[in-house]
């Protein structure tokens, strides 16, 4: 099969069978695609690459692959308060394995046509398996949410849970042993993240800032900081519930060898998976006090659940405390692809 052939089958077919959205007004089949933003929209893009042995294992399902090569992308999107278009892939693969690929395209385009989001072109080469995503989006003109917008007194939100792909990692790299339910669990959000559009649209004209959650929440949070020039104070105890898997795999691991395998999902283990784990795709957010009940709303509304967990400071840094409001130390970090 040549690269037209691959691209016909496993692709440009299947994208043409999605109902292109209105903005879309020439996707796949010539050297460019055409988009048409409406009157008062600016259109949001970004890029995400997915590398073989450094984002996923080789032996990785296909199909959640397809999925998250996405997923990772429309979550740049929610923090932005985006509402997803289309999107370009760009892939690379050692060779041209059918089964694989159709798997892999099933797994792309269901999540692309769960958003409306068209697959309007991009390309394909041989070589290293990587795939590369630019997805664009659309957001009234003053709506965008941004890093920017953080306001001392503000209150600072997570949605979901976050940790849970770091316990998968572990597990998977044997340095935590879990049942097997609570391992397909944390698996399930390593491989399968559930990218927060529909809370990032609800958060329009609420949020006063906002990031997508990949790289570990202290280290993101902390870009939020930096750009609006603020700080902030965390509550660990707030935190630490944010790491729902872990207590499940704290209730369901082995009886056998419990008193070995707990010390491994001590607070202190939780907290390093909550706060530098990273691959969570959750929004951290600000918003003012007086938009508390508004922010419950757009959770409720979008089907989310969130938690407030600090608050933002005229003071620059970042401030870590427990329960009893004394200082903790912070000692986490964040992924960096060169460290």
């Amino acid at each position: 099969m040549g690269e037209f052939d691959l691209i016909e089958r496993y692709f440009k077919a299947p994208a043409r069978a999605m109902q292109f959205n209105e903005v879309v007004a020439l996707g796949i089949g010539d050297d460019c695609a055409l988009l048409q933003p409406a009157a008062g929209m600016q259109l949001a893009i970004s890029s995400d690459m997915l590398v073989e042995g450094r984002h996923f294992f080789a032996d990785v399902d296909p199909f959640t692959l397809g999925h998250k090569a996405l997923a990772v992308n429309l979550s740049d999107l929610a923090a932005c308060g985006a509402r997803p278009l289309a999107f370009t892939l760009a892939l690379s693969l050692p060779k041209v394995d059918e089964a694989w690929l159709a798997s892999f395209s099933r797994g792309l385009l269901a999540l692309a046509a769960e958003h409306n989001c068209s697959l309007i072109g991009g390309d394909t080469t041989q070589g290293p398996l990587n795939m590369c995503i630019t997805v664009f989006g659309e957001v009234p003109k003053q709506q965008a949410l941004l890093r920017s917008g953080a306001q001392a007194g503000d209150d600072i939100y997570v949605s979901g849970t976050v940790g849970d792909a770091r316990l998968a990692l572990e597990a998977m790299r044997g340095n935590v042993s879990l049942t097997a339910d609570a391992f397909t669990a944390a698996k399930k959000r390593l491989e399968t993240p559930t990218p927060r559009v529909n809370l990032g649209l609800a958060l329009r004209c609420i949020a006063s800032s906002a990031i997508d959650v990949s790289d570990g929440l202290l280290g993101d949070l902390g870009h939020i900081l930096k750009q609006s020039q603020v700080g902030a104070t965390i509550d660990t105890s707030a935190a630490i519930h944010l790491n729902t898997i872990n207590f499940i795999a704290a209730q369901a691991i082995n009886t056998k060898t419990t008193t070995q395998l707990i010390p491994q999902l001590t607070s202190q283990n939780q907290l390093q998976y909550v706060f530098s784990g990273g691959d969570d795709y959750e929004l951290a957010f600000t918003a003012p006090v007086s938009q508390s009940q508004a922010v419950q709303a757009a959770a409720l509304a979008s089907k989310t659940p969130v938690t407030r967990i600090g608050q933002i400071e005229a003071d620059l840094g970042l401030r870590l405390i427990n329960a009893k409001g004394q200082s903790m130390p912070n000692n986490y970090g964040s992924w960096d692809h060169f460290k």
